[in-house]
């Protein structure tokens, strides 16, 4: 008997309100696309701000005042004077994160062209403020060298004059990326889970048995739950992107939201088919959740949202091409971030549908044997 559309959408049906009777898996939906995408994105800090500094003045000079000076908020707290001796023991017990020592000449040396040296030290242990930190201070020490040594001293040591703009998001607030990304995760977590966990609790409320003795295939059963959670997700994505990503956070979307969201139902595809199979390899709602989190958390770290593709060993390059968070994250940066076009984005859409049905067939072939062990 071949695959009915009225099996399908009655099942799928029975599935969403079996989720609707769910509190836990309801608040679950909630809480993933709002508290959870706003509380990082919004208090989660990632760019340079409020780094600790101290400064060992041996030069007692106009530049070197200035210098501490300009190391202010919100970048960094007030420079804090220390003597040379104490340096390495205020990095070792985690009192400052950099300490900057000028030497004696230092402004002298500047203004005769000799180019003087001075001492950087940073506690690199604290890797985001470290990278950044380290840069913010070299800025600092080229301005104020330009202001009292001179713009022609200055010029003649740097003849070319780099300018940076940036197209997305100018003033490069963590939050845009941060809610974005945290967006995007939850999408991924919420696909496995849902349909996974939906498997699951069927086995173990015995359901299962009672869906063996209708007239129904695994296939339909199956295309049921990938359909109805994919659902559920969209709707509350849908609800998340409109009201927590451009409402409250004010993040604005550069390109179609129709277009990300056509995309996404395809994510949702892959990532549900993948939910159920994991769900046929575990015997318990424990086993699964055991099952799921390594799965969904290496598609998170390395997908490309956190960890540039590019960084990563050939081998793993090749290997995350197989999933489909890979291709999500890529296609939902470029139109989100970068306004792209499907003209841009479609042969992410292709790999996704092509990497969706091979989920789907495996899926469908272990769910198979799982019905079958359950009614022997």
């Amino acid at each position: 008997m071949g695959p009915s559309l009225s099996n399908i959408f009655r099942l799928g049906v029975k599935e969403l309100h079996s989720v609707r009777r769910d509190a836990v898996m309801m608040g679950l939906i909630v809480y993933t696309f709002t508290f959870a995408v706003y509380v990082p994105s919004r208090h989660a800090q990632t760019e340079l701000r409020d780094g600790s500094v101290a400064i060992v003045d041996a030069d007692r000079s106009q530049l070197s005042a200035r210098i501490g000076d300009a190391l202010m908020a919100p970048h960094m707290q007030p420079a804090v004077p220390i003597d040379a001796r104490r340096a390495d023991a205020v990095l070792d017990s985690g009192e400052f994160t950099f300490v900057i020592e000028i030497p004696p000449g230092f402004q002298a040396d500047a203004a005769a062209g000799r180019r003087p040296t001075a001492q950087v030290i940073i506690d690199a242990t604290a890797i985001t403020q470290a990278a950044q930190g380290a840069a913010y201070i070299r800025r600092v020490f080229e301005r104020e060298a330009q202001s009292v040594v001179g713009r022609d001293a200055a010029q003649a040591a740097e003849p070319i004059a780099v300018v940076s703009r940036a197209k997305f998001n100018p003033n490069l607030q963590t939050q845009w990326f941060m809610g974005v990304m945290q967006f995007i995760n939850v999408i991924t977590i919420l696909s496995i889970v849902l349909t996974g966990a939906a498997l699951m609790r069927e086995r173990e409320r015995g359901t299962v048995e009672h869906l063996l003795v209708l007239p129904v295939t695994p296939f339909e059963i199956m295309a049921a739950k990938v359909w109805a959670n994919a659902l559920m997700v969209t709707l509350a994505a849908t609800l998340s992107l409109k009201l927590v990503i451009q409402g409250v956070l004010g993040i604005p979307i550069a390109g179609s939201i129709t277009l990300f969201l056509l995309g996404m139902i395809i994510y949702l595809y892959s990532g549900t088919s993948l939910g159920i199979f994991l769900a046929t390899l575990a015997r318990s709602m424990p086993q699964f959740g055991l099952l799921a989190f390594p799965v969904f958390m290496v598609m998170i770290l390395l997908s490309g949202g956190l960890t540039p593709i590019e960084s990563m060993p050939w081998w793993l390059q090749n290997f995350m091409q197989l999933s489909p968070s890979t291709h999500f994250v890529s296609l939902a940066q470029a139109i989100i971030f970068r306004g792209a076009g499907f003209d841009v984005v479609w042969p992410q859409f292709v790999i996704l549908i092509a990497i969706g049905a091979l989920f789907f067939t495996a899926a469908l072939l272990r769910f198979r044997r799982a019905i079958s062990a359950s009614g022997g």
